[in-house]
């Protein structure tokens, strides 16, 4: 029995990157040998066993059939006569299907029968062996690594390859939750644009997302939008997320807020007049499709509905303020409607030479929606009490306490300004 480290724990290694992971394939052995040895079986699918100690997985090494469509089409084979090379043929990219000894420290020569090294040099994602088109997931996998190293191109042949299984129908098998794992797993790469780049250039976005693939080439008002497409927009939304460190649910509203702008009559472009409402019927649709957390989609179709209002939100009328708090029920979760915030000031920077202005809509409202917080509802209630108010117009006295404190805060703010 030997032990090898596989997969992107070398890789990192090569790369200087911290490894925090540790992928272990285990040649020549049993899973009687295994169980013998204090390791403890868990994989249902796969011949995969725990560490008694360290509690990492080590899988057998194996060869996979392709037996069917789509993700669960295969037939597993692992015995003690698979070999390495074998094993790693099996993998995705050159660049994930290199192993190391167990004691590696790094100085050492890796085993590297399919030229990782010289790809990881080049910075080529590549496909192993042309098994790759047997597991549709793979074509997801190397975007998401594309907008890990953003750096990275694709190798033509690879692209050739992951466009003939869009055209066969593999990307169609794919089932929802597993679409969406690797969706928000690249989202939350360094530039998570390169990942929507290569789904689209292989056809895949078109199949998995077409409300988002048709917004390249639909045209913005320049005065607005410097960058005019809307697809570019989008991108460049979501790679100021990034920038911002913002969180899984922020950047999936950054894909899904203009949405809408993919159905605009075209005699009214280059304007998209009710693009709101559109935007949340086809984020509601998207998200049922593939099953997005109920995190992420309420987020989405709130800033999808409120995100132009968010940006017109400097001088309005008090009482128009808070309206647009109550309707992002901003009282109740105040942490939703900063999330908000921040992915309308994503979208505001997100535009071609605008990266770096000033978003005071953002600053603004919190502090707003802390005045309006700092009213007592327990003292309007009281009040209302004493008047003989009951049910509903105890909530309009509210939200005009609330009113009141907002113009109250706003008036202040406009004497500093004159200062």
């Amino acid at each position: 029995m030997k032990i090898y480290m596989v997969g992107g724990a070398v890789r990192d290694r090569l790369l200087g990157l911290p490894v925090n992971d540790h992928d272990w394939v285990v040649v020549g052995s049993t899973p009687e040998a295994m169980q013998a040895q204090g390791f403890v079986p868990v994989g249902k699918d796969f011949p995969v066993f725990l560490h008694p100690q360290t509690h990492e997985e080590y899988a057998l090494a194996r060869t996979e059939r392709k037996s069917g469509r789509g993700y669960h089409g295969f037939s597993i084979a692992a015995s003690p006569d698979v070999t390495l090379e074998e094993d790693l043929a099996r993998r995705d990219l050159t660049i994930n299907a290199m192993a190391a000894p167990a004691d590696w420290t790094g100085s050492e020569a890796v085993f590297d029968p399919y030229h990782g090294q010289q790809d990881l040099q080049a910075k080529v994602l590549r496909h192993v062996t042309l098994a790759f088109r047997e597991d549709p997931v793979r074509i997801l996998r190397l975007a998401r690594f594309a907008a890990r190293f953003h750096d990275f191109s694709v190798a033509p042949e690879t692209l050739a390859l992951m466009r003939e299984m869009v055209t066969e129908g593999e990307v169609d098998a794919l089932v929802p939750e597993r679409v969406w794992q690797e969706l928000a797993r690249g989202l939350m790469e360094a530039q998570p644009s390169r990942m929507f780049e290569v789904l689209r250039h292989c056809g895949a976005l078109a199949r998995l997302l077409p409300e988002l693939d048709r917004l390249w080439g639909v045209p913005q008002r320049a005065d607005y939008h410097p960058e005019v497409d809307t697809g570019v927009h989008v991108m460049m939304v979501l790679d100021r997320a990034a920038q911002l460190n913002a969180p899984l649910a922020v950047r999936w509203a950054c894909i899904a807020h203009d949405l809408g702008k993919g159905t605009t009559p075209t005699d009214i472009l280059p304007r998209h007049i009710g693009h709101e409402e559109r935007s949340v019927e086809l984020a509601r649709a998207v998200q049922q499709r593939l099953r997005v957390p109920s995190e992420c989609a309420d987020l989405a179709l709130l800033v999808a509905a409120e995100h132009g209002n968010i940006h017109r939100s400097p001088g309005i009328a008090p009482a128009a303020v808070v309206r647009l708090l109550e309707r992002c029920d901003a009282f109740r979760k105040p942490e939703r409607f900063a999330q908000a915030l921040l992915a309308c000031q994503c979208d505001a920077q997100g535009r071609l030479g605008l990266q770096d202005q000033p978003y005071p809509q953002r600053e603004q409202l919190l502090r707003l929606l802390a005045v309006a917080q700092a009213v007592s509802t327990k003292e309007v209630a009281e009040r209302a009490a004493q008047l003989g108010r009951k049910g509903a117009e105890i909530g309009a006295m509210v939200h005009e306490a609330r009113c009141h404190a907002v113009a109250q805060a706003a008036a202040a703010d406009a004497v500093t300004r004159q200062q």
